[in-house]
């Protein structure tokens, strides 16, 4: 009887021991987790807000013409290399021509750059893998053009300790503006770590919950009122995306080089 309760103890002492350490593990993964999660890091002291600085001479820029009307951004090789040199090669192979915006959302934002209606695209394909590009310097602000992310790997081990790698290809998106209500400007006023940022959110608009989430490519400094309508376009929801119930087309898209002068014309 005393071994039987000699066993029974040891047993429920190792059971015990096993259970605190799978909950000690647990809380290090967790913590290892949420750490792995912070894909930058932002250090206020040094952050320039490039976006709102006009565009210099010779500056790389793109010239997309939609049915809507002509966009023209700035382009950021410097932040985005990968990224940019993606779109520029495929603009000026003239991939973009003829192509669709198959999402508008609301006033919010629109994506384009689709040879199908339903935003298909080629997956595999070396042009739709190119890694996520994130910088402290680049925001979701109104008037920002981005990479729509395509893909997303990850190890086991980045499965349990979080982290991975993101793609993002050939499809972009220009972004608009949520409404900042005075509750939302409020709310993000006392929860911010950057009040140059937060209040360059509320001034200029953007979608804050896309920051440090898409590879910012480029800054619109010309055609600000097409943004605008591509993003209120008439659509219909088919689970994936809010597609245009209009065909709204990419007419052509190509790269160039800003010129004062030529502006001045």
């Amino acid at each position: 009887m005393k071994n039987k309760n000699r066993n029974f103890t040891h047993t429920l002492i190792i059971m015990i021991v096993v259970a605190g350490l799978l909950t000690l593990g647990m809380m290090i993964l967790q913590n290892i987790r949420d750490n792995n999660d912070t894909y930058v890091t932002i250090d206020v002291d040094s952050l320039e807000l490039v976006q709102f600085e006009k565009p210099k001479d010779g500056d790389p820029i793109a010239i997309v013409e939609t049915t809507l009307g002509e966009i023209r951004f700035v382009l950021y090789p410097d932040y985005s290399p990968n990224a940019v040199k993606n779109f520029t090669e495929l603009a000026d192979s003239g991939y973009y021509d003829g192509t669709y915006f198959y999402h508008s959302d609301s006033g919010v934002y629109s994506s384009a750059g689709s040879k199908q209606k339903d935003g298909d695209y080629t997956h595999g394909n070396a042009c739709e893998r190119i890694e996520r590009e994130l910088n402290q310097n680049l925001w979701s602000f109104k008037g920002a053009v981005c990479c729509a992310t395509t893909d997303f790997d990850r190890s086991f081990k980045e499965m349990l300790l979080g982290g991975g790698t993101y793609y993002c290809g050939s499809r972009i998106s220009f972004l608009n503006t949520i409404d900042f209500t005075d509750e939302l400007k409020e709310q993000m006023r006392a929860s911010n770590t950057s009040e140059e940022l937060t209040e360059a959110f509320i001034e200029h608009g953007g979608i804050p919950n896309f920051a440090q989430q898409m590879t910012v490519i480029g800054q619109v400094y010309e055609g600000m009122d097409v943004v605008e309508k591509l993003a209120s376009l008439e659509s219909s929801n088919d689970g994936n995306y809010k597609i245009p119930k209009d065909d709204i087309m990419i007419i052509s898209a190509k790269t160039d080089i800003y010129s004062s002068e030529e502006k001045a014309e």
